[in-house]
């Protein structure tokens, strides 16, 4: 009761004091009145409030707090200062071609940014072993150079036409400058991907489920969890003894399913830049001249059969490396630019020519590209072809430098991410089933009842793409594409095709390198 009256007694002494004023000059507070000093001193021995402490101690903590304000604002300037000279050496760089001498020996504008981009990513991100969220300086600097990169995407604009009001009311057409549709489409999109990543990465930060071994660790630490594929040297996941709660693996199942949805987004935008994208002359003149010299007698006699299975083909076919992949893929690309560009040509006694009618051509294109979509979808690891490579690297167009690199990066952590969460949901199906730790890897797992075995789903799996969709319906291809966008809509995706929809253009998707 003595304190309320205390409180309530102090209250009415402040509200007879209405104000007081100071002023930092010298480091001293100037009086508002005599009384309001008697106040204070009468108010000190029961309240702590500043205004309530001896005149020396209001003088101590005023200083204290601009002192604290100056130092705040001086080391702002000096990062400031610190990211303006980085910024100023990164365009440096970008407008020499990463020439330093000078000489006008750089690369092209375009394939500057682009490596700006991927390096920026690498040393980032780095191999990404783990589940883990970014430290607070990582994801600081990838935001803060990822956006100095992309400005230069404001700059790269169009004329479209407007209407401007004169002053007699009339109405008059004029063009106007906006950005490049492709880039106004797809930068907020690959932005809102990134997001996910990050967000993703994010939602691991209070778990405590599962944890990685050091690369020390014994194999008696190992145990069954001991990774027996061919990354050997990311670390090892462990599980509780009887495997991850139901709430740990619902939140990695949301968190796959996301990964998977920023992985097909990255891939149609990927996709779709590099087919825009012009074919260099250098690569054209290392072609051979005709289809067959590029596949070999024996891939060109099984492709141009009278009947033809593509999964027979591949079945066939020597798979067993991703050497082999590669070259595989490099030499039906390769056949399927010479087809196209012969059934293009004009002039007969060109030395494109051949005796091959244009029927059969488009026919044996077709069956080319079948086959390359179906080790496109079920390879999604492979490096990127010779076509690929050889695009980006005589590439002019700045705007599509900054959408293949931003949406190469972001599909090959998505990817990655996969990959890691894959790792603990492996780690888990052995926990709950010892006897499953005699597969090779998560991926080849084949064991298992049917939980297990969806939460082991390859890559190729988790797309949902196969070869078994060359043969569906027209039915069940148009609901696929409706589920796809309806997933896509969700996400509040926006992906620009200019010539083919976002299902379709995954036919055309480029593999990606796990560079992580």
């Amino acid at each position: 009761m003595v304190g309320t009256l205390g409180l309530f007694n102090f209250r009415g002494k402040n509200e007879k004091r209405r104000s007081k004023s100071m002023s930092v000059g010298n480091g001293s507070v100037l009086e508002g009145s005599a009384a309001g000093n008697e106040e204070d001193a009468a108010g000190t021995q029961g309240s702590d409030h500043p205004s309530d402490l001896p005149e020396s101690d209001q003088n101590e903590k005023l200083r204290q707090v601009m002192d604290d304000l100056a130092a705040t604002f001086q080391a702002r300037e000096k990062q400031l200062l610190t990211d303006m000279e980085q910024m100023k050496e990164k365009f440096a760089k970008l407008l020499l071609g990463e020439d330093m001498s000078g000489g006008g020996k750089g690369v092209s504008s375009a394939l500057a940014l682009s490596n700006a981009i991927t390096n920026l990513a690498a040393s980032v991100f780095g191999e990404q072993s783990r589940l883990e969220p970014m430290t607070a300086e990582r994801k600081s600097r990838w935001r803060k150079e990822i956006d100095w990169l992309l400005s230069v995407s404001d700059c790269i604009v169009e004329f479209v036409p407007s209407q401007q009001k004169a002053k007699d009311g009339s109405n008059m057409e004029i063009m106007v400058t906006k950005q490049r549709f492709d880039l106004l489409m797809n930068i907020p999109a690959l932005r809102t991907l990134d997001t996910m990543l990050l967000d993703c990465l994010d939602s691991f930060k209070d778990q405590d489920e599962f944890y990685y071994l050091s690369k020390d660790a014994t194999d008696e630490e190992k145990g069954n969890s001991k990774r027996k594929d061919d990354k050997w040297w990311l670390p090892t996941v462990k599980v509780p003894e009887q495997g991850l709660s139901d709430a740990a693996k619902k939140n990695l199942q949301s968190q796959r399913e996301a990964m998977t949805q920023v992985l097909k987004a990255a891939m149609s935008i990927n996709a779709q830049v590099l087919t825009e994208m012009e074919i260099p002359e250098n690569y054209l003149d290392s072609l051979p001249k005709n289809g067959r010299a590029s596949l070999g007698d024996s891939t060109y006699r099984s492709i141009t059969v009278e009947f033809f299975d593509p999964n027979q083909f591949l079945a066939t076919t020597d798979l067993s490396s991703e050497h082999k992949i590669l070259d595989l893929k490099n030499r039906i690309e390769a056949s399927i630019v010479i087809w196209k560009r012969k059934m293009h040509q004009k002039d007969g006694k060109s030395a494109w020519s051949s005796a091959v009618s244009y029927e059969k051509r488009e026919l044996f294109e077709e069956r080319a590209e079948t086959i390359l979509r179906i080790l496109k979808h079920q390879y999604p690891g492979i490096p990127q072809s010779s076509l690929d490579i050889s695009k980006i690297q005589y590439n002019r167009d700045v705007g599509q430098a900054l959408l293949e690199s931003y949406s190469r990066i972001l599909e090959s952590l998505a990817f990655t991410v996969l990959s890691r969460i894959g790792d603990v949901l492996y780690a888990d199906s052995v926990a709950r089933n010892p006897s499953q730790a005699t597969s090779k890897s998560p991926a080849n797992q084949s064991s298992g009842n049917d939980n297990e075995k969806s939460n082991l789903m390859t890559l190729s799996d988790l797309l949902t793409w196969s070869g078994d969709l060359l043969d569906n319906d027209f039915e069940d291809s148009k609901d696929c594409k409706d589920d796809l966008s309806k997933d896509m809509d969700e996400k509040n995706l926006n992906v620009a095709t200019s010539k083919v929809s976002y299902v379709e253009s995954l036919g055309g998707v480029r593999s990606p390198k796990e560079r992580h």
